[in-house]
């Protein structure tokens, strides 16, 4: 990516400089060991800054090409892989999920008010399009309520380290859904099913089809579900502030130590990952997301075209039928969930006003559980990527900030 002055793409230096301000002051608080961030405008690179520590016990620098867990940024990756697969005419995205995955045949639901998992009624199988709205009925076992605690028990959330793909897929579906599809919206693994149905359609490991389909065609050579054997000494480690898990968040409790190691980089299970998780798998660079970001704001292409400008645009509409609050969430979010729709792997801004976050209409984006986030905005023509490695991501309004600092640096 050619970089320009701030200038050249109506942005002002002196205001993009408060960003690594912000991003210093986070680091010195003992809020993120360390960080990273690349804005681009129009394709040209106008900032990029990083600071403070990947590894805090070896004291080792976060720099640009350090190697960190994206996790939920996944997502949109494997919502691009099921939109090239639709585009083959392989499938309709109101296609049963049973179809590919015969375990999801002959589902049930939870009643209302239900207090134990066996009080359940007949409901309809979710489709491709409930899964990839998070509309499934399916959900993660960091939410609250009756399903997600029987999934924390028998440990349901795709970690690298959890075997199979298709065995995991077939342990959801052995669970009734919490509520029928298409009646609220709740964040679930329903993207890690689609990473399955991938699997299914193309006759490849998640893993492969991703290489051959999306970031090898992309450059994204730093990019994978086990870390590159090239970045393993810039892999960062992980940390929470919290006193236990660092995704329980049904028990959250601050701990003492805020920048607390959960996850040692030279020991991860991110380094042989044997779960090819659609969902939360993927590692790798900064600027090897900015080049997915760029592929989305071109309108499927960088380089090689991986979708339609007609796909992607219509993978950026809200397809919800109001926004996420109107869709009665009982879920995670570390975003607002008011005047904000969900597009097929990613949240669309409605009504900047209503997520009183300064944003454009149209805005698409996700970040993950380590507080990594990216978004387009196709009415400034910016792609922007955060990343820093402290889970969990709604530890501090880091996202929010950011947007602002960002928003008061265009001045054309």
């Amino acid at each position: 990516m050619e970089r320009v002055t701030p200038e050249q793409q109506g942005m002002d230096a002196g205001r993009l400089a408060r960003i690594g301000a912000w991003m210093d002051r986070y680091v010195d608080a003992r809020k993120y060991p360390g960080c990273s961030v690349l804005v681009a405008r129009g394709g040209k690179e106008v900032y990029h800054h990083a600071t403070g520590l990947r590894d805090i016990e070896r004291n080792l620098p976060f720099e640009r090409d350090t190697v960190a867990r994206i996790y939920s940024m996944t997502k949109p990756v494997t919502s691009v892989a099921i939109l090239m697969l639709a585009e083959r005419g392989l499938f309709h995205l109101d296609a049963p999920v049973s179809e590919f995955i015969p375990a999801f045949r002959d589902m049930t639901c939870l009643l209302p008010g239900a207090v134990d998992i066996g009080q359940v009624k007949a409901c309809a199988t979710p489709t491709l399009h409930h899964l990839l709205t998070h509309t499934s009925g399916l959900s993660y076992p960091f939410n609250p309520g009756l399903l997600p605690a029987v999934m924390n028990d028998v440990d349901i959330l795709f970690k690298p380290d959890q075997g199979s793909l298709e065995a995991m897929a077939n342990k959801v579906a052995d669970l009734p859904l919490a509520f029928e599809p298409g009646a609220r919206w709740e964040y679930s693994v329903s993207i890690d099913i689609l990473g399955r149905v991938v699997e299914v359609v193309s006759g490849k490991s998640l893993a492969e089809f991703f290489a051959d389909e999306i970031t090898g065609p992309l450059g994204m050579t730093e990019t994978a579900f086990s870390v590159v054997p090239q970045g393993r000494d810039r892999f960062a480690a992980l940390y929470t502030p919290l006193a236990g898990d660092a995704m329980a968040l049904n028990s959250a409790q601050k701990g003492a130590e805020t920048l607390r190691r959960v996850d040692d980089p030279q020991t991860s299970p991110f380094l042989e990952a044997s779960m090819h998780s659609g969902g939360g798998g993927l590692t790798g660079t900064l600027d090897d997301y900015m080049k997915f970001t760029e592929m989305l704001r071109r309108g499927g292409e960088l380089g090689a075209r991986l979708l339609s400008p007609k796909t992607v645009d219509f993978m950026r509409r809200n397809h919800l039928r109001g926004d996420i609050a109107s869709m009665g969430p009982a879920s995670f979010a570390e975003q607002p969930m008011e005047g904000m729709g969900f597009g097929l792997g990613g949240s669309v801004v409605l009504e900047p006003g209503r997520t009183r976050v300064p944003s454009s209409v149209g805005d698409f984006s996700w970040g993950g559980m380590a507080s990594t986030f990216f978004w387009t905005d196709p009415v400034l023509d910016l792609s922007v990527v955060f990343f820093t490695q402290l889970s969990p991501s709604s530890s501090y309004p880091a996202r929010a900030e950011l947007k602002a600092l960002i928003h008061g640096a265009v001045v054309a």
